[in-house]
């Protein structure tokens, strides 16, 4: 609308919009349901009907602004076949008025949580909803306010399933808070700590310890390619895309 007094420029930030999978949760501790649910997602549609493409899809969670990012870990892009035959070989076999049930009769069903008000995030939602429901997977939308979202159930970890934020990152940053094992909030340690996926995986926790301590350039950028391979393999969480920020300057 006011094309004629201002240029408007997008440039890409490190703010990290994911979704958090509770990996304690039976149908999210397998990781063929993990990766099936991002198989089935078309992030790069996402992108370009709800932000003009604007928002760059990502593959882990280090930007590709950062120089420890590296392009070599799997890459998921939208296939349909391939998440369904995931589904099938971790036991949801049987359709039953288009969500997928177990030999037990299970439903394959999810709640995804965000954060109440945020129009963005629950646009976001109801697309990511509507490509799950696809593939059969029954997603349920279930917001609250920010300040129970993030001060009572992510640090308590009472989500159940799926919890979509952003983390504002800085340059090679290192993601100790958000994936080492020692970080999971209990009551136990008056619930510090960032991961609240409840990932445990010793090889990650060996590749953060010796990240922090590795002053040698080449030997720190290989030990964070190896764990941008690790997090895109377990999926702890389903990376969505890199955000963008709008800079308005008067012509």
């Amino acid at each position: 609308r006011h094309g004629d007094r201002f240029e408007v420029f997008y440039k890409p930030g490190l703010i990290y919009e994911h979704i958090d999978l509770q990996l304690l949760n039976p149908i999210l501790a397998d990781r063929r349901v993990r990766q099936a649910l991002i198989m089935s997602l078309d992030r790069e549609a996402l992108s370009q009907q709800l932000f003009g493409g604007r928002q760059q899809v990502a593959d882990t969670n280090v930007n590709p602004l950062d120089w420890v990012h590296t392009d070599d870990v799997p890459i998921y892009t939208l296939d349909p076949d391939a998440a369904a035959a995931l589904l099938d070989e971790a036991g949801w076999t049987e359709m039953r008025d288009g969500v997928r049930h177990n030999a037990a009769g299970e439903p394959l069903q999810l709640t995804l949580m965000t954060t109440a008000g945020n129009r963005t995030r629950e646009l976001v939602q109801q697309v990511l909803q509507s490509m799950w429901q696809r593939v059969g997977i029954d997603v349920r939308i279930e917001n609250e306010p920010a300040r129970v979202f993030f001060g009572e159930t992510l640090t308590k970890r009472r989500f159940t399933a799926m919890g979509m934020f952003a983390w504002i990152s800085s340059p090679e940053i290192v993601p100790r808070s958000t994936l080492h094992s020692e970080e999971i909030p209990t009551e136990a340690n008056g619930w510090s700590g960032q991961n609240y996926t409840s990932f445990e995986n010793a090889r990650m926790d060996e590749l953060i310890d010796t990240i922090e301590i590795t002053l040698d350039r080449d030997a720190r950028e290989e030990l964070w390619h190896e764990l941008q391979r690790l997090y895109a393999t377990e999926l702890p969480a389903l990376p969505l895309y890199f955000r963008s920020d709008a800079h308005i300057w008067p012509r």
